[in-house]
């Protein structure tokens, strides 16, 4: 009998590779052969780490209780291999997207596949997740003709979200990061927006009359570190927004919401994809969702921002290098052909 090979988490920063017998499929099953997978260097890093919370909403699908020894990931690619009695045949050898966790096999019905686009290679199709993030994370932040908007955090889901605020006719789009290989990711060819990536350091309370970032409008946290929510309040106007995309799991931090916050009347957004704004549910859902992450997945064609493949064999090494060195990253993929 065939088995699949699945990446576990089994304690703080030790994972392991378990075979499993692949189980025969029922009626309304498929097979699935997956051929590559995303890491989340977000959400994983603090199950990697072990500073996850105990709770039940991480992700659509995904197991509810988090605890090790854990299966995860939510980003995999394959092609249908078998199909059972009571599936479609057009659904064999179809290129589709799971929210599976890292496995060279996974056994499927067919309502949580998502087809994939043809025009759509599956290193692309890999950042679905990511790219729904950014698009909710858009959304929640609803920017406004001409205004000043600020990325904090240019990992896969900053970089995804800048890409997309390009597009909008503002003054201008400023993005942050540590790393430099991350600051030199985004490429805009916009020439009616000016865009700036900065360092943390060049992050400074300025006068505003000069234009300078303390006149942000619209800030995006997305760097993963709770302490950058000062940053973002310090250089967010009066009544501006600050939408709070970042998972911080356990991790810590103190927050001056005292002095100028008080009167600022800033209001913080706390945005995740697993469900739609409230303001927008009369009118959007997942499937529409996901129709304008694909398109915009053809328009910014993120695999060029794939840093590293490994083979899941290697999985150690992919973790250790995303935890000791991030700066030589972007995003990391598992490549199953290796």
């Amino acid at each position: 009998m065939p088995k699949a090979k699945t990446l576990f988490f089994t304690a703080p920063k030790k994972t392991e590779i378990r075979e499993t017998p692949i189980p025969h499929l029922k009626e309304d099953e498929t097979l699935v052969e997956t051929i590559c997978s995303a890491i989340s260097a977000g959400t994983e890093m603090l199950v990697y780490r072990g500073q996850f919370p105990h709770i039940s909403d991480l992700h659509d699908g995904l197991s509810s209780d988090l605890n090790y020894p854990l299966a995860y990931g939510y980003a995999c690619v394959g092609i249908v291999k078998e199909i059972g009695k009571e599936v479609n045949s057009e659904w064999v050898n179809r290129l589709v997207f799971s929210f599976q966790p890292h496995t060279s096999h996974f056994i499927a019905k067919t309502e949580s596949l998502i087809a994939i686009p043809q025009s759509l290679i599956p290193e692309s199709a890999c950042f679905l997740p990511n790219m729904e993030t950014a698009v909710n994370l858009v959304q929640d932040g609803a920017p406004i003709l001409g205004e000043r908007v600020l990325v904090l955090g240019q990992g896969a889901v900053g970089l995804l979200t800048a890409s997309l605020l390009s597009e909008f006719p503002l003054e201008s789009l400023v993005t942050v990061d540590q790393f430099e290989v991350r600051r030199n990711a985004l490429q805009v060819e916009s020439k009616k927006l000016e865009v700036k990536s900065l360092t943390p350091d060049d992050l400074r309370p300025f006068d505003k009359t000069q234009g300078k970032p303390s006149t942000f409008d619209l800030t995006f946290e997305l760097s993963g570190s709770p302490s950058a929510l000062n940053d973002a309040i310090a250089l967010t106007a009066f009544s501006g927004r600050i939408v709070i995309g970042s998972w911080y799991g356990q991790k810590r931090a103190e927050i001056d919401l005292g002095g100028a916050f008080h009167r600022s009347r800033i209001k913080l957004i706390s945005s995740q994809v697993s469900t739609i704004s409230p303001e927008l549910s009369g009118r959007w859902d997942k499937p529409r969702r996901f129709d304008v992450a694909w398109n915009a997945l053809e328009r910014i064609k993120p695999e060029k921002w794939i840093t590293h493949r490994f083979p899941l064999s290697d999985a150690d090494k992919a973790y250790q290098l995303l935890d000791e060195n991030p700066q030589e990253t972007i995003q990391i993929i598992f490549d199953y052909s290796k």
